[in-house]
């Protein structure tokens, strides 16, 4: 894959902050950060300080700049709450400074990622791995618990009809993949069957919240020291909705012993992690939610998932994103659908 800090002018940039007086000097030290399919980042060094910068991939999407431009919004609104998110210090919502692309800085968070590697002491003890998993679900319920009028994002989304929409709007995001050349169409068993059995199903009641959109273990980083979240990363596909999709979408993600656990890298491959009934208990005692329709949630997040993951497979076939990236994603949404689907059958 491409080095992408040569998608970062550091000429512009450097004046960028200078403008914005943002530790002046030399920028050094430039390197790629890891983790993600879809947007880069990109550490440096200036002034005796670190940050981290955020932009669209090399071959932007459509909407690459929407969604970074949601992401500065979102972590503004939650910098004085009790979620835990990277701390935003700066973003470039102009798209003609840097090479067409959006950008923020943020501070480095200071953690891991279980999914890419598990440092001492994690790695050795299966009980503060099992704590790790129950933490995730306490992350998710500070977030879920945000007043998000109260942080002023009470525009962010349509809550109004906001489970109603999901199954047309992501039929429709899965059919717009046809404008990528060489792209052969969405070979999923069973979509249309899934697609039915959500929308006849589809829960009557629900407290709108935020939604991360996009909560897995790969999208959380960890303590270096301890079994905490550090921060939640990823808040592209933040909105106002229903927030038990987003446990829907931990449980659809989760490990399972299976081979579709290799997914989840380092901590999915370890032993120690709670199971899902117990990620689902926790989520109970921090929270007033009814529970009592989760299946349906992840089968949601198990569709509204693979979808996305079949855009990269779908741009990987127009040569607008890497090959072997874009078979593996679409590989996860064949299990993906494989799971929904277990979860429907009586």
């Amino acid at each position: 894959m491409a080095d992408p800090t040569n998608l970062v002018d550091v000429e512009v940039l450097a004046s960028w902050m200078d403008d914005r007086g943002l530790a002046g000097g030399p920028i050094e030290q430039l390197k790629p950060v890891g983790g993600g399919t879809q947007n880069v980042m990109v550490r440096f060094r200036r002034g005796g300080r670190e940050f981290v910068l955020r932009r669209g991939p090399r071959h932007l999407r459509p909407k690459s700049n929407d969604a970074l431009r949601r992401e500065i919004r979102v972590l503004g609104a939650l910098a004085d709450t009790d979620v835990a998110c990277p701390r935003i210090v700066a973003g470039c919502e102009d798209e003609r400074v840097l090479g067409g692309s959006v950008f923020y800085l943020m501070d480095p968070v200071d953690g891991f990622s279980a999914t890419v590697g598990l440092p001492e002491p994690h790695a050795g003890d299966p009980s503060l791995r099992h704590q790790m998993g129950l933490e995730a679900v306490d992350a998710l319920t500070t977030l879920a618990a945000v007043d998000y009028n109260a942080v002023g994002l009470a525009d962010l989304g349509r809550p109004d009809g906001f489970l109603q929409r999901q199954v047309p709007r992501w039929l429709s995001e899965l059919e717009s993949y046809a404008r990528h050349e060489g792209y052969p169409g969405p070979e999923i068993p069973r979509l249309d069957e899934v697609a039915e059995w959500l929308q006849s199903r589809v829960p009557g009641t629900w407290t709108p919240g935020i939604v991360h959109g996009d909560y897995h273990l790969a999208n959380l980083m960890f303590e270096p020291d301890g079994p905490r979240v550090a921060a939640i990363v990823d808040w592209e596909m933040c909105t106002i909705g229903d927030p038990l999709l987003d446990l829907g979408w931990l449980l659809a993600t989760w490990p399972d012993g299976s081979a579709r656990s290799a997914a989840a890298g380092a901590v999915g491959l370890a032993a120690g992690l709670p199971d899902a009934g117990e990620l689902i208990d926790r989520y109970a005692a921090h929270s007033t939610r009814d529970l009592s329709e989760i299946d349906w949630y992840t089968v949601l997040a198990c569709f509204k998932l693979g979808i996305v993951l079949e855009g990269t497979h779908a741009r990987a076939c127009a040569g607008k994103a890497d090959e072997a990236t874009g078979a593996f994603l679409h590989s996860m949404t064949l299990g993906l659908f494989e799971r929904a689907q277990a979860l429907i059958e009586p």
